[in-house]
């Protein structure tokens, strides 16, 4: 009897239902469990010959050490830790454990590595070249389905994933909004603002139907008339403009907004972040833009002398 449980609290084992887990109870999207399963797995490798059960805070916080030595981003050091905090939690809240040994750790401070985004004008420029290709004559389908991409990927700051699992239904163009389905399957409507709906509507009217070769809900599909992937959006993305990603126009839509003056409530909304705190991140940026104007412009900014 105690070698059948042990055998089914075996790493591999308790890995495997924890991801049962997160997908039936949490709704968690199969890229974000296979991120879970490597974080554990890899976790499980520095504990050997411990069980996962077994872990103490000691272990826990030896394995933060261990990635900082190896040069691993405070960024991905707390998403490892934040994965290890829902496992234990999942374990004391089922009895498997009685103490969980992620507890008092302190979160790998990820508030000095800041996203990075691009000038005004460099998005500027990426979409009005991108508004060109479109509105050649005649106007190519890959063109006008690429041109609404640009154009969304900015006016909504969506993620890959949210992108691609849009579908036709999903929009209301008239109203200038989409319905947007983000982590853990959570729903919110995302304004888009009338160059985003130009773009849209050109792509619906002369672009999609072109692509369409056998019926399907979803927005955006390849020449080949399946829907696009997520490695294909980021090429689309590079290819328009080297330094650029779909991250950063992300990133760029946010710091844009909170440079004009609007309120990170507004901005976590429309980004779907569940916590206010990962969108405080951007008033460092604008607050860069600000000494950077106020530097230049204020009469008694200036330094004297070199």
């Amino acid at each position: 009897m105690v070698a059948s449980r042990q055998s089914a609290d075996s790493n591999p084992a308790l890995i495997r239902e924890f991801l049962a887990y997160l997908r039936v109870e949490k709704g968690l999207r199969p890229l974000s469990c296979d991120a879970y399963e490597r974080d554990l797995l890899q976790f499980a490798e520095f504990l050997e010959p411990l069980r996962l059960p077994d872990a103490t805070q000691a272990k826990v916080a030896g394995f933060l050490e261990h990635l900082a030595k190896h040069g691993v981003e405070s960024r991905s050091a707390a998403r490892k830790l934040s994965c290890l905090r829902g496992f234990y939690k999942w374990l004391l809240l089922d009895k498997r454990i009685r103490r969980d040994p992620t507890l008092n750790l302190e979160t790998p401070a990820t508030w000095k590595v800041l996203p990075k985004s691009l000038a005004m004008q460099e998005v500027e420029g990426m979409l009005e070249r991108s508004a060109m290709r479109a509105d050649g004559a005649p106007a190519n389908a890959l063109a006008l389905r690429d041109r609404a991409i640009l154009e969304l990927l900015y006016a909504a700051g969506l993620r890959v994933s949210e992108l691609t699992g849009l579908n036709v239904a999903d929009l209301s163009l008239d109203a200038g909004r989409a319905l947007v389905r983000g982590k853990g399957d959570k729903e919110r409507i995302v304004p888009l603002g009338r160059a985003a709906v130009e773009a849209l509507e050109k792509y619906l009217q002369h672009g999609r139907p072109a692509l369409a070769k056998r019926p399907t809900s979803r927005l955006f599909l390849s020449e080949r008339g399946q829907p696009l992937g997520r490695g294909w959006v980021w090429h689309l993305v590079k290819q328009s403009d080297e330094a650029a990603s779909p991250h950063k126009l992300r990133h760029s839509c946010a710091t844009h907004m909170v440079e004009r003056g609007a309120d990170l409530r507004t901005v976590q909304t429309l980004l779907g972040h569940a916590d206010i705190a990962t969108t405080q991140v951007y008033t460092h940026l604008a607050l860069g833009r600000l000494k950077a104007v106020h530097r230049a412009h204020h009469p008694r900014a200036k330094r004297v002398g070199p």
